[in-house]
């Protein structure tokens, strides 16, 4: 009876760890998928703009990531960015900066402003690559996307960053 005994405990014990083995794997793609998504998403860097005076409603972040060639992959995202001709005083165009730490403060884009295609949120982006790494972004309100350098009504801005 002793042998039965142990060979039932056995059993109940390779039975337990059989499934605790077959619980474990079946989770293996969902821990591989998180690692996979941690991977990636901490190779960029994301940087939130602040609450704007000039544009309460507006938000947005960007995200800079190296590439393979040492550039700097810059995707920039906002919503509810009003038309630049509400502002007080009214421009013609948003123009996206970048400050770097050897280069100085660089004109990457400009903005325009449109309504998604089942939404009348207004969306605003810019995708570009820079060999200077970026510190800081903001957005200021222009009349004119060619300007060289920033004008004073500043609508937009992240916080410095290494």
């Amino acid at each position: 009876m002793d042998q039965n005994c142990i060979n039932f405990e056995f059993c109940i014990m390779y039975y337990v760890k059989l499934k605790y083995v077959k619980m474990k794997l079946k989770n293996v793609p969902l821990l591989v998928m998180l690692v996979t998504a941690l991977f990636f998403t901490s190779c960029a860097k994301k940087m939130r703009f602040e609450t704007s005076r000039e544009v309460p409603a507006a938000e947005g972040a960007v995200k800079v990531k190296k590439d393979d060639n040492n550039n700097y992959k810059v995707n920039l995202k906002i919503i509810r960015l009003s038309p630049s001709e509400r502002l007080s005083p009214p421009k013609n165009t948003y123009v996206v900066w970048m400050d770097t730490d050897l280069n100085g403060t660089i004109n990457i884009g400009n903005l325009g402003t449109s309504k998604g295609l089942f939404s009348k949120k207004l969306k605003s982006s810019l995708e570009t690559v820079t060999p200077y790494q970026p510190v800081r972004f903001f957005i200021t309100a222009e009349n004119d996307k060619r300007v060289e350098y920033p004008g004073n009504q500043i609508v937009l801005r992240t916080r410095y960053y290494n």
